[in-house]
């Protein structure tokens, strides 16, 4: 397994490297693969057109050849001949071309997909330095591994092309007893019979390197545990620095919570653990709501601040423990507790009523 600054390489790649690498253009690309898609498809696009290709190669041989016995080589005659040999090419040969192209771009999109990378394509000082550059070519391992396939390649299919070669070898010594025309025939059937077979081979080694290309890839992309740890610090934050955002959100929620108690209609209470402040507008609230809780030194601040401002306590222990566990500050009351809740605040809002009642006389 690779290994980097003494750290072994187990982890896969995340996403976020992945995504940097291809924005970098590092994809896992075979150009084996890329070949054999250029190279099958001229070969079948020149058998599909090959009647074509002849017809119209003929034709211009004869153009040219047909009265060579008067030619006089003037400078317009030149340019004419230019012009039509011009014509001749981009008519015949421009087709095939641009099917090579379209073949190409399909077998690469079909690879890595489309995605134009514009830091690939940017200008590095460090790759017009001679030195590094020959460093690259002569010392680097990439290097002996792209020239060990190279002969390996060139090994195979000279090896399989001469025994194609030996084959038909052996059959053109009856060539002899061939008209011109059969003999025409023959020598088109057999390279096309010797391409589409050294086609063959190549697609084999063209897949096999397009596999270890990905099996490469991966295996380069592949990281330490701390480069997965410093990526995830980067992803998510310092926790440190999450855990102090985190309590100074904590600080404030809590501050705000307690300017709210002094609005609450009644603090309900466990007398030591928990205190639940309640506040209920008939006018807009479907249900009492939860605008303040807390247990142990904070139900007890609760408390304090609840006295200080003439809200009404109430002792309740299961009632209490209840709107605790199943309330957030800022929900309303569930319905199973509905009825209870509304009897406490129906005592207290009659109270309340009655005292200013009093104050009034």
């Amino acid at each position: 397994m690779a290994e980097a600054d003494g750290q072994e390489k187990t982890e896969q790649a995340s996403g976020k490297k992945l995504g940097e690498a291809r924005d970098k253009g590092q994809v896992a690309k075979s150009v084996e693969l890329n070949s054999f898609a250029v190279f099958s498809t001229g070969l079948l696009l020149v058998y599909m057109t090959n009647k074509f290709l002849g017809n119209k190669i003929s034709l211009f041989t004869y153009n040219i050849f047909h009265d060579l016995d008067k030619l006089q080589l003037r400078r317009d005659l030149v340019i004419e001949y230019a012009i039509k040999g011009s014509l001749f090419f981009i008519s015949t040969c421009a087709p095939i071309f641009i099917g090579l192209v379209v073949i190409s771009i399909i077998a690469s999109y079909g690879q890595i997909g489309f995605k134009f990378s514009t830091e690939a394509l940017s200008p590095k000082m460090s790759k017009f330095n001679p030195l590094s550059n020959l460093k690259g070519i002569f010392f680097s391992s990439r290097s002996f591994i792209e020239v060990g396939k190279s002969l390996i390649k060139l090994f195979i299919i000279g090896l399989f092309t001469y025994n194609a070669l030996k084959d038909f070898v052996v059959n053109s010594t009856g060539l002899v007893n061939y008209s011109i025309d059969e003999i025409v025939i023959f020598m088109i059937e057999a390279s096309y019979s010797l391409l589409i077979k050294i086609a063959s081979v190549y697609a084999i080694m063209a897949f096999a390197d397009f596999a270890y290309q990905k099996y490469k890839f991966r295996n380069d992309m592949m990281m330490t545990k701390v480069e997965v740890k410093e990526e995830s610090k980067s992803q998510d934050g310092d926790p440190q620095i999450k855990g102090k955002i985190r309590s100074a959100q904590l600080k404030a929620a809590k501050s705000r919570m307690m300017k709210e108690i002094p609005k609450a209609d009644v603090v309900i209470t466990n007398p030591t653990h928990f205190a639940v402040a309640l506040q209920y507008d008939l006018a807009n609230d479907s249900a009492p709501k939860v605008i303040a809780k807390g247990v142990d030194a904070l139900a007890q601040r609760i408390k304090k601040i609840a006295v200080e401002n003439e809200v009404p306590l109430h002792e309740d222990r299961e009632l209490a423990r209840a709107l605790y566990k199943m309330c957030e500050v800022g929900d309303e009351i569930p319905g199973d507790l509905f009825k209870t809740v509304a009897q406490i605040l129906a005592y207290i809002f009659r109270l309340r009523n009655e005292k200013k009642r009093k104050s009034i006389v």
